[in-house]
């Protein structure tokens, strides 16, 4: 079951002990009100606003919120992306919270956009995999989506994905792919080689994507030249920004990278307090 952002935030915002601030009670005055402004501190792509939008929400209705800019947006250091106004204690209560998923998703989608403009012209696609963070996977990938590039699958039943572990389960690439084709005619087959010999036994037997592990950029050339159009042709493991043009100007569809998800830093952001009403 898919949990929602609304289980999410309250998940987050329990952990945080937002409703017992005892710093904030200790400080500020229960009925202070004023205003706040969330601004960069750092170039990127944002993700994350709608969340966290909800998170102030969800703290207190009485937070007005006034976004500035919008999931997608690219921000660069000191633009001001929201303006917020209300309780002083409930303004505090919700930064924590809504400044993690606003750094993490927003840091992920930086990620991915700047591998999308390593390759940019080449019309390689970028995709995103399931190395993510249990509980964000929905959230993750729709980052990927904000910084351009495109989403694998998005667990194990939205496609069959034969990899080297299933290969020496079935014992073979050709019968792992008649076996995953003869149950389920509607769901996609990919299947991942190694090595060029394996490229060949798997375009004998046609799935829909051949995955290129851990080749080098003149391996892939070489499977490409193997490989039919018919067939998407998708390469990852040890793809960087630096080498990632070079095998997307092999010719293949599509690269996979796990770091845009797993190892992205946050964007730097920040959220201070700009006014104070007694």
């Amino acid at each position: 079951m898919q949990t929602t952002n609304s289980q999410l935030i309250q998940i987050a915002l329990t952990e945080d002990a937002a409703f017992n601030d005892l710093t904030a009670q200790a400080t500020i005055s229960a009925d202070a009100t004023g205003s706040a402004r969330i601004t960069a501190k750092a170039t990127g792509i944002l993700s994350g606003v709608s969340l966290a939008d909800e998170v102030f929400a969800s703290v207190d209705t009485n937070i007005t919120r006034h976004w500035l800019l919008a999931d997608g947006d690219r921000v660069t250091t000191g633009d001001v992306i929201c303006e917020l106004s209300g309780p002083l204690r409930a303004l505090l209560a919700a930064e924590r919270t809504a400044l993690n998923f606003l750094q993490h998703l927003s840091g992920i989608a930086t990620a991915t956009s700047l591998f999308v403009e390593a390759v940019d012209g080449t019309g390689c696609r970028i995709a995103d995999t399931r190395k993510t963070t249990p509980g964000l996977r929905r959230l993750e990938k729709l980052a990927v989506l904000h910084g351009g590039g495109i989403n694998h699958r998005m667990d194990l039943q939205s496609g069959m994905l034969i990899k080297e572990n299933h290969i020496h389960a079935c014992g073979s690439i050709t019968d792992a792919v008649h076996a995953c084709s003869s149950i389920h005619q509607d769901i996609w087959v990919e299947v991942e080689c190694e090595t060029v010999a394996e490229v060949i036994e798997a375009v004998a037997v046609c799935p829909d994507i051949i995955l290129l592990d851990n080749m080098e950029p003149s391996m892939v050339a070489d499977a490409r030249k193997i490989v039919p159009d018919s067939i998407l042709l998708e390469a990852s493991g040890n793809i960087t920004l630096s080498n990632a043009r070079a095998y997307a100007e092999t010719g293949i569809d599509r690269i996979a990278i796990g770091a845009i998800t797993h190892s992205a830093p946050a964007l730097d952001l920040s959220m201070r307090i700009t006014g104070k009403q007694l």
